[in-house]
């Protein structure tokens, strides 16, 4: 490895299925390419929708440093006394929330190697709750980071493609990388931007790929047909492990490579 630092980032953990495909697969991820530092977003861990503080426990013993969210943050109501006093600060949640929302979007901690790093979290608004801007939040937040922490990393949980590579042109230079979450499918345009950040516009889904984007097929179908509410099931078949491997200079934070990572 060199004098570079690895940061493994996995995809949105779907439920139980995913759960598990991280459990048993992540250790030999880590053996495989030694990460130096291991990121998640988990917001849907919870049968797909949320997260406990049970669960997060679960997934930080995991060895997972931090771990990232976003508009489903809030769909378990036991999570929110818990954002911010517990776990260390390492859930976060999307930073471009209005202030009196409980917990925080930044996290800056050191690997066991000592090597420092920040995690920043936003979220989109467009076909999204319309919240603060995140391009004027990632800015406020790089204000909070000291000069000397160098490898930084952005978690953008939106739905639109357009704002994602926007706002990965916008930090190009600034952070080491920027990787898109929430919708599930894993994109093929992962790269270094021309000032050093690596950019991958959605890391795809830990868990049912037998599915729409991890929810049982018949139920999505049916509710496109009729547009009648309908329950939403976790699906179970053709589980996969989706990430991607960024590799930096500790000294400058600039990326030097990034690939995806699909495992079944």
């Amino acid at each position: 490895m060199g004098n570079s630092v690895r940061i493994l980032f996995i995809g949105d953990i779907f439920g139980r299925p995913g759960r598990r495909i991280l459990k048993e697969t992540l250790p030999h991820l880590v053996e495989e390419y030694s990460p130096d530092l291991v990121l998640a977003n988990g917001e849907n861990a919870a049968a797909g929708f949320g997260i406990t503080p049970a669960l997060v426990e679960e997934l930080l013993a995991l060895g997972i440093a931090v771990l990232t969210s976003g508009n489903h943050i809030w769909d378990k109501k036991e999570i929110l006394p818990y954002l911010g006093d517990h776990a260390d600060g390492r859930l976060l949640r999307p930073a471009n929330y209005p202030g009196p929302s409980p917990g925080h979007g930044l996290y800056v901690g050191s690997t066991r190697s000592e090597m420092n790093y920040a995690v920043m979290n936003l979220q989109g608004r467009i076909f999204m709750p319309p919240i603060d801007c995140p391009f004027r939040t990632a800015d406020k937040l790089l204000e909070q980071i000291s000069p000397e922490v160098k490898i930084r990393i952005v978690d953008m949980h939106a739905e639109a493609t357009s704002e994602k590579l926007a706002l990965g042109w916008y930090l190009d230079g600034r952070v080491t990388a920027v990787v898109g979450t929430h919708t599930h499918v894993p994109t093929a345009d992962e790269r270094v931007l021309p000032e050093g950040t690596a950019y991958i516009t959605d890391l795809g889904m830990t868990g049912p790929y037998d599915s729409v984007i991890g929810v049982e097929k018949g139920a999505v179908i049916e509710k496109f047909l009729s547009q009648v509410p309908a329950r939403f099931d976790v699906a179970k078949g053709d589980v996969r492990l989706s990430a991607a491997l960024i590799e930096a200079d500790p000294a400058s934070g600039r990326a030097v490579s990034i690939q995806r990572i699909l495992r079944r």
